[in-house]
């Protein structure tokens, strides 16, 4: 399906981005996997090419615009082109109610899971269309249509997501470029595994969604690669939940 397509995957070092890698490579794609876990990043290279897939690690910090430019440069330095694109880094960020909640950490999360999207897709849509195109999936959330108490800057920022999302796909729709948003619930990664810490916790998690688990992120991985594909061809400024009922509550 991806064969001599090249798709780069943020935050690749674990989880979802992890999971999205390795489809793509199993499907044939060349992938670039970007993390500022340079470990976690190189772990994931080796677990593709371990079955003879093709990736490269580029570390990257996508709370830096020079660091998002420099990842697409050098994806076309390794490849010559770009033809799909997940952003999928971002970080949990702090809990605590609007009025209590910090500054500093306002304007990090904010600067990683909003504006590092931005950033990212600031180079990636130039990239492609220097050839035929493209797609690109953001990774949102369900939290980007609804609220969670205790998350303020979580929420703004997928909500953002998804708007940036619908604004690119108005912009570059009639030059070849697919820009949607997928919308995950709660998922079991090593992100979940940071706030859930107690079984009680994980089986109020688990309530909130109507079929009755968390998702595997290898699920939201085959949507990601659907949505990237020719088959998903006529699909442009989308938001895709993948929540196990969680919005239909």
């Amino acid at each position: 399906m991806y064969t001599d397509k090249v798709t780069l995957v943020t935050g690749a070092a674990s989880g979802i981005g992890r999971s999205i890698a390795q489809l793509f490579a199993e499907n044939g794609a060349k992938v670039v996997v970007t993390d500022v876990d340079v470990e976690g990043g190189e772990e994931t290279v080796e677990l593709i090419q371990s079955v003879q897939g093709k990736a490269t690690f580029v570390k990257t910090d996508v709370f830096s615009p020079e660091d998002c430019e420099r990842m697409v440069q050098q994806t076309l330095g390794i490849y010559g082109s770009l033809h799909c694109a997940c952003n999928n880094a971002g970080i949990p960020g702090e809990e605590n109610p609007t009025a209590d909640y910090s500054i500093e950490g306002w304007q990090k999360l904010l600067s990683i899971n909003l504006s590092g999207v931005f950033y990212c897709m600031k180079y990636e849509i130039p990239a492609m269309l220097q050839g035929e195109g493209g797609s690109i999936v953001n990774i949102a959330s369900i939290l980007g249509r609804v609220a969670f108490p205790g998350a303020p800057a979580y929420v703004s920022a997928k909500h953002g997501v998804v708007g940036l999302t619908e604004n690119a796909a108005l912009e570059y729709g009639s030059q070849g470029i697919r820009v949607n948003a997928v919308g995950p619930g709660f998922i079991r990664t090593p992100m979940i595994s940071q706030v859930v810490d107690e079984p009680e916790m994980e089986e109020q998690l688990i309530g909130l969604h109507p079929i009755g688990r968390l998702g595997e992120p290898e699920e939201v991985a085959e949507l990601v690669l659907w949505l990237c594909s020719e088959k998903a061809s006529f699909v442009t400024g989308a938001y895709y939940p993948i929540d196990g009922g969680y919005l239909a509550r």
